[in-house]
């Protein structure tokens, strides 16, 4: 594994600014600094987010026409129709929109796609449903922005459309009459890595009307203490009914940010900026959830109630369990659990959720042992710059997680293909500097449809195709990456000593959460460390090491490294890259240093 260093090191003259402005230990001014925080206004504004750092909802294009259309659609009472999707992204914004509407006395019904029959986008036959059934109004969340024969054939029957999407739009975009999407290029709005549900809450905060960054509602909802402490968002709560007053719009934006923060966090879209403050405050929030299905489903995951719900938590524990209702069965599960007032039920919904989690796991398993022999069979493979494999019956409610797995193991943009009743249905997933999108739009001709963004993208086609996709896919992973982009990489922020680090330093690196994509977690080296004990295999599949450098010694946890115990032996040397992590047992917490590399040296 290669260990990659920032190629400029910070001003130190910055550094020690932002030491002592902000009373920083100098590794974590340091840090900050690297990560394009060295004015100390920036950096505090990092440290501090606050709900007036959140940007004014009007500032994305047409935003005032969707506004104007959604109140005259609740002032007529004409039926309005939700048309979401079946990830987490795309629920929680069917969550948030369909709570903000039916606040204000709409009427508004949902759709929500079933993966495994209707595959994913807008379709033309749910349109003409909905127009026979007598709706005025479609809005669709996290999906839309491509969905021109959809859109033209409601248009077509007197159907008007709002889409909310953050996918990548094409040159030409469909006839709807309100197209809300960071991505837009005559949008001016400043947060472009918005999610879907990002984009469906500055929709429901508009129409509350709370609409200024850094107004004088917006602030006030921030309270002394600058942490959201309102009811969790609950279709059921008192909250409902006719429109809202200022107080209660107040407490609906702050109760969404926990809704917004499962999908922001889930979706993988950067935490930072505007986005940072969604995840802080909506983790925060989760703490105090007490929405019976909120409250079902941290319970079902183990975390316990008053814990502090981390990025961790959302990302591992949480979102998988609420994305596999729309892998395994049907996303509505989702919807249901969110508006269920009776706690037994939620109980019974999130338990439901559960055991397709356990189920999705076993189907996934299956399926890349078997992708992982097929691919290992063929010598070939290993010279290859991207991995197509296909499967008959393979369940395509997992191949995008065994895409990723793929992706992971043998670091290459992947493909995986379930095959179906004569159709090829396809995920995948990239690896570093490789735009996924890009090269699918290269091999566009080959599909029936295709859709996604730069790490992750779904597709159909016919089986016939495949192997012309593994070619065009084969040859345009050749163009656009060298051979060392192949090879798995650790990106290092900082070389230390084990003294470096102590209380302060720790905690004040906990400041710099919640992780996740633009705001890693620090990942840190140190050299000439001694292993102090035998090395131990944990759960027949987990390294632990006990490393020691001077005064300081640290447990030191490899997931999934089981394999490799034989490598190291107690006395012996080693250069280790990590970062760092907690466990609480019995009420005392310890700090260990979670192993991303480590190297043996003379």
């Amino acid at each position: 594994m290669r260990w990659i260093f920032p190629k400029t090191q910070p001003d130190p003259e910055a550094v020690l600014r932002l030491s002592r402005e902000l009373d920083l230990t100098p590794l974590v001014a340091r840090l900050l600094s690297i990560r394009g925080y060295s004015d100390p206004a920036a950096a505090d504004r990092f440290l501090h987010p606050r709900l007036d750092h959140l940007h004014d909802p009007m500032l994305l294009a047409d935003m005032g026409v969707a506004v104007e259309r959604l109140r005259a659609a609740i002032a007529r009472q004409e039926k309005i129709l939700i048309y979401g999707d079946y990830d987490v992204d795309g629920t929680m914004a069917v969550v948030v929109l369909l709570t903000a509407l039916r606040s204000l006395g709409a009427s508004v019904d949902t759709h929500i796609p079933h993966r495994l029959t209707d595959g994913y986008g807008m379709r033309t036959e749910v349109i003409e449903r909905a127009a026979a059934q007598g709706a005025r109004l479609v809005v669709s969340v996290d999906t839309g922005v491509r969905a021109h024969e959809a859109i033209g054939r409601a248009r077509e029957l007197g159907l008007d459309c709002i889409v909310t999407d953050h996918h990548l739009p094409e040159d030409h975009l469909p006839p709807a009459c309100a197209i809300l999407n960071p991505h837009r290029s005559d949008c001016r709005y400043p947060n472009k890595n918005l999610c879907g549900v990002g984009v469906a809450f500055k929709l429901a905060q508009a129409l509350l009307g709370i609409t200024g960054s850094g107004s004088a509602v917006i602030a006030a909802a921030a309270g002394e203490s600058g942490s959201a402490r309102q009811a969790d968002i609950s279709v059921s709560s008192n909250l409902m009914g006719a429109a809202a007053g200022l107080g209660k719009s107040t407490r609906l934006l702050e109760s969404y940010l926990k809704i917004v923060a499962l999908g922001t966090i889930a979706d993988v879209v950067p935490l930072t900026g505007e986005n940072r403050v969604i995840a802080c405050f909506g983790l925060d929030g989760l703490r105090r959830a007490v929405a019976p299905g909120l409250r079902a489903l941290i319970k079902v995951c183990g975390i316990g109630c008053g814990e502090i719900v981390t990025a961790g938590h959302v990302g591992f524990q949480l979102a998988p369990r609420l994305n596999a209702a729309g892998r395994m069965e049907s996303a509505r599960h989702v919807i249901d659990l969110f508006t269920a007032r009776d706690a037994v039920l939620a109980d019974e919904i999130a338990a439901r959720l559960d055991r397709l989690n356990q189920e999705r796991q076993q189907v996934e398993e299956t399926i890349t042992n078997c992708a992982v022999e097929r691919m290992e069979a063929q010598p070939e493979y290993a010279k290859r710059y991207s991995l197509v494999c296909a499967g008959d019956g393979w369940h395509r409610g997992v191949i995008g997680i065994v895409a990723q797995r793929l992706a992971e193991r043998y670091y290459r943009p992947a493909l995986v293909i379930g095959v179906e009743n004569g159709e090829g249905v396809g995920s995948g997933r990239s690896i570093s500097g490789f735009h996924l999108l890009k090269a699918l739009e290269s091999a566009g001709d080959l599909f029936t449809r295709f859709g996604g963004h730069a790490q992750a993208a779904g597709f159909t086609l016919n089986p016939e195709r495949i192997p012309q996709l593994e070619e065009r896919f084969e040859a345009y992973a050749r163009t656009a990456l060298k051979p060392e982009d192949l090879e798995p990489a650790v990106r290092v922020d900082a070389e230390i000593s084990l003294t470096d680090l102590d209380g302060p330093v720790y905690e004040q690196l906990r400041a710099l959460e919640p992780h996740g994509m633009g705001n890693p977690a620090p990942v840190f080296c140190a050299r000439g460390l001694r292993i102090s004990d035998s090395p131990r295999v944990l759960k027949e599949k987990h390294l632990k090491v006990r490393v020691a450098q001077g005064s300081r010694a640290f447990d030191a946890l490899a997931w999934n490294w089981g394999a490799r115990a034989a490598e190291f032996t107690a006395g012996q040397r080693v250069d280790a890259a990590f970062t760092l992590g907690e466990n609480t047992f019995q009420g005392i917490t310890t700090v260990h240093l979670a192993l991303k590399d480590l190297r043996a040296v003379s």
